[in-house]
């Protein structure tokens, strides 16, 4: 399942591949400046002090494994400054990461992305809507963990699918709070002797959100610390390429075993609500340069209101007003500002058409 990606004189970029070793020595191997999106699930340094029980004495299925253990808060620091180095080496100008993590490291990760230079654009809160109880009561039940999201630099033109994550959310604005199910049932992996097999794995509609919102089709999503491939595995069914590194064998044959099961969505499903912002620009004296509205013609407001003759230059003219479709709606409307496009009309074969509709036509032909 590898497929190479390969400049003339650059190195192969290996996708939809996982690769073993170190994080940092992987990272640091890979050509410069050629991923567009880290997701990060890095250790969290739990410093568990023994073992675990629920009420009735059984214990807790805990993260002890030695990859989650550091002799100090220096040395767990040291680590992060590591790779998170190696990261931002390897984003594009206008990349981004997601960080995860828990109150355990968190801080800690955040203080080393600024410091690395990386520029802060949201945390959010996943809000587990079946979190694990408290059982020693002595603390409030940790029922979230929280997600840094950073571009590579103040400035940077990172991608946010701010109309498709809208479009999740039934048509209202996402916030930074997003509630969702701890990996569970048949989506929770087993090893061979039916344990789980990774403890922190995360549910797929985590990443499904994290991608659809910060990525394209065709992107190349990096994963340092790949686990049993949920990044992968979501980034192979939205149609984004995917690079893993995990050092841990039996990590690696789980997630190879899931992508080879992972079948990516047909083209149509992969597109999503795209940003007015995002579309091409369309200059309204285009349409008449192509005659698709003639110098003289008259516009109507929508509201039918207001009316206003097109000029050769792609102004209008009111009773007493010269400028841009948005200038004259906002003047003749005494508002502050105007959106030209959706206010203004115009008539064919006795039947009113938003001047939109041509831009939008305008838009087909270049997407052609």
């Amino acid at each position: 399942m590898t497929t190479k990606s390969k400049a003339k004189g650059a190195v192969a970029l290996p996708l939809n591949t996982i690769l073993s070793g170190d994080c940092i020595d992987v990272m640091n191997s890979l050509p410069e400046a050629s991923i567009d999106l880290i997701f990060a699930d890095p250790p969290y340094n739990l410093q568990l002090k023994g073992d675990l029980h629920r009420p009735d004495n059984s214990q807790v299925d805990a993260v002890d494994d030695a990859w989650d253990q550091f002799s100090s808060f220096e040395v767990y620091d040291r680590f992060t400054r590591g790779w998170l180095k190696a990261a931002r080496r390897l984003l594009k100008p206008n990349g981004a990461i997601w960080v995860i993590g828990s109150y355990h490291n968190i801080f800690r990760v955040g203080a080393a992305l600024q410091n690395a230079g990386f520029w802060i654009l949201n945390d959010v809160i996943w809000r587990k809507s079946n979190p694990m109880p408290n059982f020693r009561g002595k603390r409030f039940t940790n029922a979230h963990e929280t997600m840094i999201w950073a571009s590579k630099e103040e400035g940077g033109k990172y991608t946010f699918n701010y109309e498709a994550l809208k479009a999740l959310n039934e048509g209202i604005q996402m916030r930074s709070d997003w509630v969702l199910p701890l990996c569970t049932g048949h989506e929770r992996l087993k090893d061979e002797k039916g344990d789980k097999a990774h403890p922190t794995q995360k549910p797929e509609s985590l990443l499904h959100r994290v991608l659809v919102g910060s990525t394209n089709p065709g992107d190349v999503v990096l994963d340092p610390f790949f686990g049993t491939g949920t990044t992968g595995a979501v980034a192979k069914m939205l149609g984004r390429n995917y690079i893993g590194i995990e050092r841990e064998a039996a990590y690696r044959n789980v997630a190879e075993k899931r992508l080879a099961a992972t079948r990516k969505y047909d083209r149509e499903a992969l597109q999503v609500s795209v940003s007015k912002r995002a579309e091409p620009r369309v200059p309204f004296g285009q349409l008449v340069e192509r005659g698709m509205l003639r110098p003289g013609e008259e516009l109507y407001s929508m509201n039918k209101r207001h009316k206003a003759k097109v000029r050769a230059d792609g102004t209008l003219i009111g009773d007493d007003i010269k400028g841009s479709i948005h200038q004259v709606g906002a003047h003749l409307e005494g508002a502050p500002s105007c959106n030209g496009w959706t206010y203004w009309c115009f008539k064919r074969d006795g039947k009113t058409v938003p001047i939109d509709l041509l831009r939008q036509q305008i838009r087909a032909e270049m997407s052609n």
